[in-house]
């Protein structure tokens, strides 16, 4: 599975017997921003490595000094050219994409080694794991260009809370990547460059020592739950451990614990997790 699109590429990761598929943008010279092109480009990849069975994690990253500065100036002001309805299309596969990268059934670990600004921030923020490095900053900017950042609020308001939001959405101030890890939208920061690969390499092999179809079941409980409690989410959630407990995974699990020996899935792909 491979592409050699100038604005980003798909390529299996030199770790983990393949189980580890990697996204990379791969237009430096633009900081990575995005168009129509890479969000038509990067909705595919993201269907792609959800129907793959070798895949177990996908992890985003970008080449050059920047994360991705957001969405490229020269597509936006085609766009603002354009009709209501074609701003409409437009902007609703802006939100497909993003939507596409959050409801991956694989886990998406996002690397981010440089700037991330306006949808930039919205795609670390999709992801289900955020590294930066130390020189990472990040910033909602859109409102300096007299817009919103409408498409990625649901994902950076997730991360981030509403209180942290009615601050940055408004002021569109850089803040770093300390700034980033203490309001929610980063889990880790490190050092540099050679770190961010070492402890996305760390998480991804941790994430494929466990069962497959767990990991998965448990991101769509995450999605299922996070709502007030009911009757409901009660049941859901009784219904939810029943099935996946008398699955041939869950079962394997509990034996191969009781039995102190390796789960099946360890033996082939991810097997130094």
């Amino acid at each position: 599975m491979t592409d050699q699109s100038r604005k980003y590429r798909v390529r299996k990761a030199g770790y983990a017997d393949g189980a580890v598929t990697e996204i990379v943008l791969t237009n430096p010279d633009k900081h990575n921003c995005f168009d129509d092109e890479l969000i038509e480009g990067l909705t595919g990849a993201f269907m792609l490595v959800s129907d793959d069975p070798e895949t177990r994690v996908v992890v985003l990253r970008a080449e050059g000094k920047s994360f991705s500065a957001g969405a490229d100036l020269n597509w936006m002001k085609r766009m603002a050219e354009n009709d209501e309805a074609a701003n409409i299309k437009d902007a609703e596969a802006l939100a497909g994409m993003l939507q596409m990268i959050n409801a991956c059934p694989k886990p998406v670990i996002g690397l981010v080694q440089g700037a991330a600004f306006g949808g930039g921030v919205g795609l670390a923020a999709a992801c289900d794991i955020a590294i930066a490095t130390e020189r990472a900053s990040f910033s909602l900017s859109e409102v300096k260009l007299g817009i919103i950042p409408s498409a990625i609020s649901p994902y950076v308001i997730a991360a981030i809370g509403q209180r942290a939001a009615r601050r940055y959405f408004l002021t569109a101030e850089r803040f770093d990547a300390a700034e980033a890890h203490r309001i929610g939208l980063v889990h880790e920061v490190v050092a540099d460059a050679d770190a961010l690969d070492a402890r996305g390499q760390a998480l991804a092999e941790a994430i494929c020592a466990n069962g497959p179809n767990a990991v998965a079941e448990s991101k769509d409980l995450i999605f299922a739950v996070d709502r007030p409690w009911s009757w409901d989410v009660h049941k859901d959630t009784a219904r939810r451990i029943a099935r996946v407990r008398a699955s041939a995974e869950g079962k394997e699990g509990v034996s191969a614990f009781l039995e102190k020996r390796p789960a099946a899935w360890l033996s082939s792909g991810c097997a130094k997790g």
